[in-house]
């Protein structure tokens, strides 16, 4: 037992890979596929949209996201490192229910940003640390 674990830690990054598959992938086990817990949702202004078009916009902006995070809808938001848009880790278990979300926030309302939509979920490898008990 004392050396599955190291072995079980170096396959985790390619378990994740795996589990990145499609349910429908071969090779991929039925009921092999994370539940999402999350959606990830990344924006980025739209090409051609200038800071400009976005001015008017930031104060209700800035309100409604505020609004959004107070009733539990967005958990945590972050600026891209590269200064190229926003990331939101929105508490959704859909990517339809995180647009439905998304969707209310005026720069979204303007067709100012496009928007990736990204379901997440527990790496599931990790149940394989846990034991038998924990895999069932």
């Amino acid at each position: 037992m004392k050396f599955m674990i190291p072995i079980l830690i170096a396959l985790l990054p390619v378990a994740s890979v795996a589990q990145s598959q499609s349910a429908d992938a071969p090779g991929v086990p039925s009921g092999a596929m994370p539940k999402a817990t999350e959606v990830l949702v990344i924006q980025t202004p739209r090409q051609g949209v200038t800071f400009q078009q976005f001015t008017p916009f930031m104060p209700a902006e800035i309100r409604a996201t505020v609004t959004l995070y107070l009733n539990g809808k967005i958990r945590q938001w972050y600026s891209r490192g590269d200064g190229k848009g926003v990331i939101f880790l929105v508490d959704a278990k859909t990517e339809d229910e995180a647009r439905t979300i998304i969707e209310t926030l005026p720069l979204a309302k303007e067709h100012l940003w496009d928007t990736e939509y990204i379901p997440v979920g527990p790496l599931m490898p990790l149940r394989a640390l846990m034991g038998r008990e924990a895999q069932q």
